[in-house]
């Protein structure tokens, strides 16, 4: 086996360490996927959603990728330690450069996050001499050829998605860096979309919009070039996933035959981001070590805002908002509508609420005599990614009677 590659405080290789001898015992422990949001609810303007890093377990290998918000831009990279445990590295948009994110330093709020929990006893690394020569080859046609390979010999279980580590040597590479990636606002603006446009359009311009960089052992000789160099940091240690259904946008965005979404680091530490695999100058020179993992089970987590109390006492409406769901979430509006009037109604606006909080409200608002409807409305123009069988909670209604002064 390879020796480790130290750099820095990350011990890159090997990382194989098998919980069961057996291939049996291996085979039924499975790790689920989790994902907050997804790669299609990002490029759609995902913006008010967020899971912090707090909420990811680091503990042993844990495989992941994301995105930070707009206000820190950058792609996320899971990488080993020298404990054998895993860390999170934001990759900067306006330098390529890298920094390992902490948890409790208030740097991790990720409005898309991947990951697994300890995929240790998934590990299932490939024969490489099954992949022939790379020279010529994208790493998505390789991994493909590494799946068929693996399955084929009875080493890999059939599974929607394999999670992917990789150490590989590029003669060039060219990477992409998150910057303001939910610029586009397609979700909320559909209704108004013009003809012939559409989310895959979307899609397949996100990586256009980003902010690219080249490394090469040689800077490029035209200057011209609009992709920024950035160094020779050729050996890299890469962490993403295969999606054998993109179009669903789970983790690759959502584009046929679009199967691989990498993220990585320079073993050296200095420069990080989104290998662009499909780019016509991305070449790898050699595949040092491939591991892949059969992931199962997929749960995806939300946001789930909810009105779970609504009253009227002594001239005052008085109601209580939860965010039940799973994911924290920013900027959210409520909306308290009497009569339906909404000409007349009053907004309020909650910068941030954890997953699981509550908040009470009292809003003054006296009514003459008579017969009265209010409701609340928490995120009345659906700027919140909820499922549609969880905006039910969000408007709850309550009917008062003001009796008149000859009834009193």
């Amino acid at each position: 086996m390879a020796q480790p590659i130290h750099a820095g405080r990350v011990r890159l290789w090997p990382f194989l360490e098998f919980a069961a001898s057996d291939k049996a015992g291996r085979t039924g422990a499975m790790a689920d996927l989790t994902i907050a949001n997804s790669v299609s609810d990002l490029i759609q303007g995902d913006v008010r959603e967020h899971l912090p890093l707090e909420r990811i377990p680091l503990k042993g290998d844990v495989l992941g990728l994301g995105t930070t918000s707009s206000l820190e831009n950058g792609e996320l990279t899971f990488l080993r330690n020298g404990s054998g445990d895993s860390e999170v590295w934001r990759c900067i948009a306006h330098n390529g450069s890298i920094v390992r994110l902490k948890p409790g330093d208030g740097s991790g709020h990720f409005p898309y996050v991947c990951y697994t929990e300890d995929a240790t006893a998934l590990q299932r690394p490939v024969e490489l001499s099954c992949l022939g020569k790379p020279e010529g080859r994208s790493i998505q046609e390789l991994i493909d050829s590494a799946i068929r390979h693996e399955r084929a010999r009875g080493a890999l279980e059939q599974a929607p998605i394999y999670g992917i580590r990789m150490l590989a040597t590029w003669d060039e590479l060219v990477i992409t860096v998150a910057s303001k990636l939910c610029m586009g606002q397609q979700r909320r603006n559909a209704s108004f979309t013009t003809e012939g446009g559409t989310d895959q359009a979307a899609a397949t311009s996100i990586y256009d919009m980003l902010q690219h960089y080249r490394l090469s052992p040689l800077p490029q000789e035209k200057p011209e070039d609009p992709i920024r160099y950035l160094g020779r940091s050729m050996q890299w240690d890469c962490c993403g996933f295969y999606d054998s259904e993109p179009e669903k946008g789970r983790v690759t965005v959502p584009k046929a035959g679009d199967y691989l979404h990498l993220h990585g680091c320079s073993t050296d530490l200095a420069h990080g981001g989104h290998v662009l695999h499909d780019h016509p100058s991305t070449r790898v020179g050699q595949i040092e070590q491939l591991v892949l993992y059969p992931l199962h089970s997929i749960r995806s987590l939300c946001s789930d805002l909810a009105i779970e109390s609504l009253s009227y006492d002594d001239g005052r409406i008085l109601f209580r908002v939860t965010n039940t769901g799973e994911l924290d979430v920013s900027d959210v509006g409520v909306a308290v509508v009497v009569n339906d009037r909404f000409s007349d109604h009053r907004y309020l606006q909650i910068p941030w609420m954890n997953a699981g909080d509550s908040e009470s409200y009292s809003l003054a608002w006296a009514f003459p005599s008579g017969v009265h409807r209010i409701a609340v409305i928490a995120d009345p123009m659906e700027l919140v990614i909820e499922p549609d069988d969880r905006r039910h909670n969000n408007l709850r209604h309550l009917e008062v009677t003001i009796p008149s002064s000859d009834d009193a």
